[in-house]
């Protein structure tokens, strides 16, 4: 016979989308307090099974409690896409400024470099926003989608970039087009991937956070 526990956690977990790690934590926080709660029940007489029925019943539904466990994953997650952003620019900016020992970049790379140190710009604001203190704040309803199209246009802007510099880079430059060029495929991966994840939890329900 299947453990009521074992579901529930398993049900939550299912219905919960963001960061696998702080997933993992809440979960496993959450299945905790229920084993906690069986062991008192358990130590009350009941059986196991109906310790187990009891505890799952008065820690609420799954569908009641996604909403406020569903806020803090879509903050990880916002928060998760914006470090993306704010490390893999400035690493692909100064990888490219390298490869072009220090000439003038050609204007195309100039405007996209540009719209790469705005999404730095956005992604820092993001990480101050979302920070310890803040979380106990209602937060900005559109913040996550925000987020997620700022690693998106950077995600874009890059490997144009890289493109575009790939084209016109001097031949001096050529052992280190390889290198970052490999760092641009990957960084796009990586931020793409994550801002697909932060406007999928930019459009799942949040609860407020708790006034304690």
């Amino acid at each position: 016979m299947s453990d009521p526990v074992d579901e529930y956690a398993a049900a939550l977990s299912a219905a919960l989308h963001g960061p696998a790690r702080v997933k993992a934590r809440l979960v496993e926080e959450i299945r905790d307090g229920l084993a906690d709660a069986v062991a008192d029940h358990a130590g009350a007489g009941l059986t196991s099974r109906e310790a187990a029925e009891l505890a799952v019943r008065e820690f609420g539904t799954v569908e009641e409690l996604v909403p406020s466990c569903q806020r803090e994953l879509t903050i990880g997650q916002t928060r998760a896409t914006a470090r993306m952003v704010a490390v893999a620019v400035p690493v692909l900016i100064v990888c490219w400024l390298a490869v072009w020992s220090g000439r003038e970049l050609p204007e195309a790379a100039q405007v996209l470099a540009a719209i790469g140190v705005t999404a730095v710009l956005a992604a820092g604001l993001t990480l101050i926003t979302t920070g310890a203190l803040a979380r106990r704040l209602p937060m900005p309803p559109l913040l996550p989608l925000v987020a997620a199209w700022t690693g998106t246009t950077a995600s874009v802007a890059m490997p144009l970039a890289t493109v575009v510099l790939a084209i016109a880079a001097p031949a001096a430059g050529w052992p280190l087009v390889l290198p970052a060029a490999l760092l641009t495929v990957v960084s796009h991966g990586v931020v793409a991937a994550s801002a697909r994840a932060c406007r999928h939890c930019a459009r799942l329900p949040v609860g407020q956070p708790s006034a304690s």
